[in-house]
């Protein structure tokens, strides 16, 4: 007996959770998509308390208002969904929603890519901020300090869906996907959900509260996006690449990686940038 339970777990049952967090009737509400809309919302209200926090903005003078938030929610909402879906056809699976383009719209089955989704956000704000006359690079900082809540909601939602797990490992960590073969897998999407969830909504708010880097427009948002790139690049070693895509060079070089390691250069860039022009 003793020896029995002195001998490592070969790998975790996974949890037998149902996809659909509720079934209205034919309606089917998925985690998936209750992590879009529940991270939209916290990310929302944290927003509104960044600036209404007097202290954080340059001369106590907030760089837009909360009712200018109240407004950009369903531009952002849009952005988000529109962008990374269209990121992730184009990046990822485009033969098969050539082939089948009813399934485009099928995104409660996932399939969204978050590079996609940023550029899709991205062009959300450059348009919104035109709109509304504010500091365009002051709505990056405060979108980027809120945007972890919303990674490491979907991201475990991810790992409920049994969807972009991660490598195959002797791990006593490691989880039997039911779709993920008879091996123990790193369970990836918990990887991220930590490092760009947790962890880097940490440092944000570090910069944001301590750093009061509020009042030096664009050092947050590049310290999000260098963030991000860098937590995507080091989860990529453990997840396992789209099947349909497989390594792109040397047996570790992922599509992932390849369009985060951009990221990390233009965070890094929108950090110095923001030091100079202050």
């Amino acid at each position: 007996m003793t020896d029995y339970l002195l001998t490592p777990l070969a790998a975790l049952p996974f949890p037998a959770i149902d996809p659909v967090a509720l079934q209205l009737g034919p309606l089917a509400i998925h985690w998936y998509g209750l992590g879009y809309v529940v991270g939209i919302l916290l990310g929302w209200w944290y927003a509104r308390r960044l600036v209404s926090n007097e202290r954080l903005w340059t001369g106590g003078e907030p760089a837009m208002t909360v009712t200018d938030l109240d407004d950009f929610v369903l531009w952002a909402a849009v952005g988000i969904v529109a962008g990374g879906r269209v990121g992730y056809i184009l990046f990822y699976d485009l033969p098969r929603y050539l082939a089948n383009p009813l399934d485009i719209l099928a995104v409660w089955e996932g399939g969204m890519s978050f590079h996609g989704g940023l550029l899709g956000v991205t062009l959300a704000m450059l348009l919104f901020a035109k709109k509304r006359g504010i500091n365009v690079w002051s709505l990056f900082d405060t979108v980027s300090a809120v945007v972890p809540i919303g990674l490491g909601l979907v991201r475990v939602a991810n790992f409920v869906n049994s969807e972009l797990w991660g490598r195959v490992t002797d791990a006593p960590w490691g989880f039997v996907f039911p779709n993920g073969g008879p091996e123990p897998r790193h369970p990836s999407q918990l990887y991220e959900a930590a490092l760009e969830g947790l962890v880097l909504f940490v440092v944000l708010r570090l910069l944001t509260h301590k750093g009061l880097k509020l009042k030096m427009p664009g050092f947050v948002a590049g310290a999000f996006v260098c963030g991000y790139g860098l937590s995507r690049i080091v989860v990529e070693f453990f997840r396992e690449p789209d099947a349909h895509i497989g390594y792109l060079a040397g047996g570790w070089l992922t599509m992932g990686m390849v369009l985060s390691l951009p990221m990390v250069l233009a965070g890094v860039w929108a950090m110095l940038r923001a030091r100079a022009a202050a």
